[in-house]
């Protein structure tokens, strides 16, 4: 693909920009959901729209109840079905063998070579013969992301990657699905703003960020599940 074609993906709202990248990039498109705040309004918008976008996930078999429950109320809301990418079955039981279940705890090692079994290998196959990839991010979510673009070149994947929220903030975010009666994981009103495994993740604390609740055990402010970082661990941004 052309990578001119990244300046002509535009729009005044996340909507807009969806639309764009339709629009402008010949091929798969591909939005990757965790069933999150952020990923909720976008499945919205891709419906709203009528759009021609493939919706998948990462069912890393960790997740909480909670999401499952409202995967299948999205599924049934919106009359689209989200294909689930799952880890390679021998790969996790080898680890589990090696590291024992709950092993991601021991070391930042550890919980990385489970992310990248649970979640990075099931996203290069889910993106496998994709032209775009579009995601959840924003710019203010954690300061590893505050430099997200619109719209980049993901060298690594060799595609379009689209961030339609990246300059919405979380109150925006919220105000939208509210306004629009988006469902959305029931776990958001019990302090938990972001949502990944449930061993991984926890409720906030007051004046606590966003994503502290995320691999909580580590003192890394800049960690990540390795999805949208390259192989020195910084977040990918335009080429």
């Amino acid at each position: 693909m052309n990578r001119d074609i990244i300046p002509l993906i535009a729009g005044a709202d996340p909507a807009q920009r969806l639309a764009s990248l339709r629009a402008q990039v010949p091929g798969r498109i591909v939005f990757t959901t965790s069933f999150g705040l952020e990923d909720q309004a976008i499945t919205h918008m891709i419906a709203a729209a009528g759009l021609d976008i493939d919706l998948v996930t990462l069912d890393t078999g960790r997740l909480f109840p909670s999401t499952y429950e409202l995967w299948k109320q999205t599924e049934a809301r919106y009359g689209l079905a989200v294909r689930a990418f799952r880890p390679d079955p021998a790969a996790v039981e080898s680890y589990v063998a090696a590291n024992g279940l709950d092993g991601f705890y021991a070391s930042k090692d550890a919980r990385l070579a489970c992310c990248e079994i649970r979640k990075v290998e099931p996203l290069k196959r889910a993106l496998q013969g994709a032209a775009a990839w579009v995601t959840g991010l924003r710019a203010d979510q954690s300061a590893t992301r505050e430099a997200v673009p619109p719209a980049a070149w993901d060298e690594g994947y060799g595609l379009v990657k689209a961030a339609p929220l990246f300059d919405w903030s979380r109150d925006q975010v919220a105000a939208y699905v509210a306004a629009e009666d988006v469902p959305i994981n029931k776990l958001h009103a019990r302090g938990y703003p972001s949502i990944g495994c449930e061993p991984c993740t926890r409720a906030i604390r007051p004046g606590e960020p966003e994503r502290a609740g995320r691999w909580w055990w580590e003192n890394d402010a800049s960690r990540e599940c390795g999805l949208h970082v390259d192989s020195n661990g910084r977040l990918v941004r335009a080429a």
